[in-house]
């Protein structure tokens, strides 16, 4: 792929990329939801939901989903017009879920109506290996495969620092919540980011998408540890109080109160930047098993 000068990126980690390989200069639209890091927030937006989220629960957001994925056929919308006036010559979009951000066969057929005859990068990562492979591919891309290269091994290298740190350590049960209404188990690369944070999964599947479960399938499994991911407009302390408590009761998380709060505003997101800080933060995996306390990993997109 020749070297491209002008970049639309349409969900929040390849906007992530472009920038920390240096090419923020290139860039010239991002989604809707992309919101790092903040230079970028000014960019001229090319999506938006079919639906207004203010406000909603992320039950309530589940039901809208649905609906548009009935009535439209996706989720979001590309605004064609604006981004005809950019004329990028490379379109971002992912490959990895439908109601994530804008899925490849949107983009390819909002690419194909452009004069500026834009390629269409996909980025579809299952595992940590192919996020970081989606750095290479930006790179390569962009043209600054060095740079992508600098950053894998950055990003290698804090992975492997903190392996260091719990891999002798006892691995705590952990369960973690993608989304709260209804409960989604955590798939792709998570549950690899869980066990080389030094945790034992309890639900979820590796290379596979996440997946929902009915509140009493998690009966019984009696985690250390509770990480809630993004979870909308649900208040984190409400759900810890509610639902989540109810049915883990009596869990030794939930007496113990070892409760971890990881806050992404997209979970779905596989920031590579995220990769790296979710597993700096997951240390607190292994830590709040070892001692009583609430843990907060913050995990900035985004994803």
């Amino acid at each position: 792929m020749r070297p491209v000068g002008r970049i639309a990126s349409l969900l929040p980690s390849a906007t992530e990329i472009v920038c920390a390989l240096g090419l923020e200069d290139r860039l010239v639209g991002v989604s809707h939801s992309c919101d790092h890091p903040s230079p970028i927030r000014g960019k001229p937006r090319l999506t938006r939901p079919r639906f207004p989220l203010d406000g909603l629960s992320s039950g309530e957001i589940d039901a809208a989903v649905r609906q548009a994925l009935r009535e439209f056929g996706s989720v979001y919308e590309v605004d064609t017009e604006r981004l005809a006036a950019l004329g990028p010559d490379l379109l971002l979009t992912q490959g990895v879920c439908e109601v994530c951000a804008v899925p490849t066969r949107d983009a390819a057929a909002a690419a194909a109506g452009l004069a500026s005859c834009p390629s269409v990068l996909a980025l579809d990562a299952h595992d940590v290996a192919g996020v970081l492979d989606t750095i290479r591919l930006v790179g390569r891309a962009g043209g600054v495969p060095e740079r992508a290269e600098r950053c894998v091994r950055d990003i290698e290298r804090r992975i492997a620092a903190i392996q260091a740190r719990v891999t002798s350590r006892p691995a705590p049960r952990v369960l973690a919540l993608e989304w709260l209404d209804p409960p989604f188990m955590p798939g792709h690369w998570v549950p690899e980011m869980v066990a080389l944070a030094g945790g034992n999964l309890l639900r979820g599947g590796a290379g596979r998408p996440s997946f929902a479960v009915r509140w009493e399938e998690l009966a019984g499994l009696d985690p250390d540890v509770l990480l809630v991911r993004g979870a909308a407009g649900d208040s984190l302390r409400a759900c810890l109080r509610g639902r989540c408590e109810r049915a883990l009761q009596p869990s030794r998380a939930a007496r113990r109160g070892r409760r971890g709060a990881g806050r992404c505003t997209a979970p779905s997101r596989y920031l590579p930047g995220c990769v790296a800080r979710g597993q700096s933060g997951g240390v607190g995996v292994a830590e709040t098993a070892k001692r009583p306390r609430r843990f907060s990993g913050t995990c900035r997109g985004a994803a």
